[in-house]
């Protein structure tokens, strides 16, 4: 999918948009109040004070009509420079405005505002030349949002829209969404029985029976691939004590997302990440340089505490469980781990075709630990071994984790968008506050380096992505029912169908069979619906001649074979976790 923000011309259109959406709504509301009004990834918004007024759905349609209204009008777009003192003045009976320009920081600053027609606001800018170019939009939903994002103040009205060049970037951009909200992960998951969230733990999944199979197979997955890589796999405990947090940088630099307790008069934390529990296993035992590179693996539970307002689905939870490694190494070691990091990750992808791109993240500006130089020399070693290993990467500024730089790697599912899953952090700086060493071969000490890196990121998260990606139609591999049996009748079938369960099950098929008294028609559709890989329809032919007819998810065609072509036939496509369309 686009993202409006990164494309030039589309952000342009988009802020001028949302400054036409303003207007229009100054028209229908005459008392409305602006607050601010950016283009972000989706497109833009707009954060409106309407009194007592509440926007509802059929508000927006309004909206719409009175934007076209004042595009066709065609007025110019004046830009217009002005001092702080004038701009105070001119925003005097504005609380929203005179609270942005008290903000900046020099009396003398210039200050831009943006006039079309009757309406004028503050805003940087660029714009376009006229309204008449803003023809091709689309108010797609409204929520409410606290005032500068604090629950403290008041809420505001936020209203989000798209704009495009020509109707039809337009009309396939509103094709796209509403093909993602079919596949919304929350939706599919509640109606293909996967996972259930409740009101008694915001923000803390409960994975039913099918949910927990398709789980269980995506971590045997992860565990055997990484046993190919050579990793070796540890399990910390969920909560250590304040000591522990203090060393690590995460009590001073991360406690407000951290739940805590306190346990015989000592401060404890349930983990946010892994990494502690992991210094404390390799400080565990004396290592040499040559028992280097170590690769420790731990799917680790953690818990953050987010934001109610921000909790969605599986995306965003307050417990879930990282694919976490920890590499240690010589210096000498770095580029070759890195770079057979990256193919690793590049393979993992490829099994589920999701397309990836890579940002390198750079140290942030204030909270961070250790020495600039050695952040410097980390940023450095990542971008080389990156493009050593044939891959592109953009430059994603200060943007890295407290304790060490990142490369990010950012997935693209089957509608386009981005999802943020892969990292590989280099760490100079967490070996050091731990006191981590190896011998080296004159038998002297040294300091390890350590990679921490994920690959799904959160599996939570990753299953979301998957259920969204292939539409909850899993490959076989992953799909918690693999097979479905219909007896045509059960008075003349259902014995032969029985068999070929049982049959099947024993082989490691999971096979459910439907014997409901209900017609044909409708168990095939509910088959569909459930989006099972394979429908085997069992009638007389089949029972006479011992054969399987099935029907693959999303053909129309039924094949029939004999029971030894079928289970080669399904095994295979298991066993090299075939994608279901190939």
């Amino acid at each position: 999918m686009v993202n409006f923000k990164e494309d030039e011309k589309l952000n342009i259109l988009n802020h001028s948009c949302a400054h036409l959406m303003a207007q229009a709504i100054k028209h229908l509301y005459p008392n409305a109040l602006f607050w601010v009004g950016p283009v972000i990834a989706e497109g833009f918004y707009y954060d409106v004070d309407l009194g007592d007024e509440v926007i509802r759905e059929i508000d927006l349609e309004r909206i719409e009509k009175e934007m076209k209204k004042l595009s066709k009008d065609g007025k110019r777009i004046y830009r217009e420079e002005i001092t702080k003192e004038e701009a105070l003045e001119r925003f005097k009976n504005d609380p929203y405005k005179i609270d942005l320009i008290s903000r900046m920081d020099e009396e003398n600053t210039i200050i831009s505002c943006y006039t079309q027609g009757d309406f004028t606001d503050l805003c940087r800018g660029p714009h376009v030349e006229s309204v008449k170019e803003l023809k091709h939009f689309k108010l797609i939903k409204f929520s409410g949002a606290y005032w500068k994002g604090d629950s403290k103040n008041k809420m505001l009205q936020r209203i989000y829209g798209v704009c495009f060049h020509n109707q039809e970037d337009l009309d396939k951009y509103l094709n796209d969404m509403e093909e993602a909200k079919k596949r919304d992960h929350r939706k599919l998951g509640k109606e293909l029985g996967l996972f259930m969230l409740s009101e008694y733990g915001p923000g803390f999944p409960f994975w039913l029976p099918k949910g927990m199979i398709l789980r269980n197979e995506l971590e045997n997955f992860w565990y055997k691939e990484h046993t190919k890589e050579g990793y070796e796999f540890i399990k910390t405990p969920t909560m250590l004590n304040r000591d522990l947090w203090e060393l690590s940088g995460h009590w001073n630099n991360y406690k407000d997302n951290m739940y805590t307790s306190n346990i015989d008069e000592i401060d404890f934390a349930i983990k946010p990440m892994n990494c502690p529990g992991g210094m404390l296993v390799y400080k565990n035992s004396l290592h040499s340089y040559r028992d280097l590179p170590i690769r420790c693996g731990e799917l680790g539970l953690v818990h953050r505490h987010e934001a109610s307002g921000a909790l969605n689905g599986l995306f965003r939870v307050r417990c879930f469980t990282q694919d976490d490694a920890h590499i240690f190494m010589r210096e000498d070691q770095m580029e070759e781990e890195i770079i057979r990091l990256i193919n690793f990750i590049d393979r993992i992808y490829k099994m589920f075709e999701l397309d990836y791109s890579i940002e390198l993240s750079t140290r942030p500006e204030d909270k961070y630990i250790g020495e600039i130089e050695v952040w410097n020399k980390s940023e450095e070693i990542l971008e080389k071994a990156c493009h050593k290993a044939g891959k592109d990467c953009k430059i994603n500024p200060g943007d890295g984790a407290f304790y060490g730089p990142k490369l990010d790697f950012h997935v693209t599912d089957s509608l386009g968008r981005e999802w943020q899953c892969g990292t590989i952090q280099l760490d100079m700086n967490l070996p050091e506050r731990f006191d981590l060493t190896y011998i080296d071969k004159n038998g002297e000490k040294k300091r390890p380096i350590m990679l921490h890196r994920v690959i799904f990121g959160s599996v939570e998260r990753f299953i979301g992505i998957l259920i969204e990606h292939f539409a909850g139609a899993f490959p076989m591999w992953l799909s918690p029912i693999q097979l479905n049996i219909i007896p045509v009748n059960n008075e003349y079938h259902l014995n032969y169908a029985k068999e070929l369960q049982e049959k099947l099950k024993e082989e490691g098929i999971r096979v459910e069979l439907d014997d409901r008294e209900e017609k044909l028609g409708y168990k095939m559709r509910e088959s569909v619906m459930n989006k099972i890989p394979y429908t085997l329809v069992i009638g007389q032919k089949e029972v006479d001649e011992k054969t399987i007819s099935y029907r693959k998810y999303g053909k129309e065609e039924t094949i029939t074979v004999n029971y030894e072509e079928f289970i080669t036939m399904i095994k295979q496509e298991i066993e090299e976790k075939k994608l279901l369309h190939k």
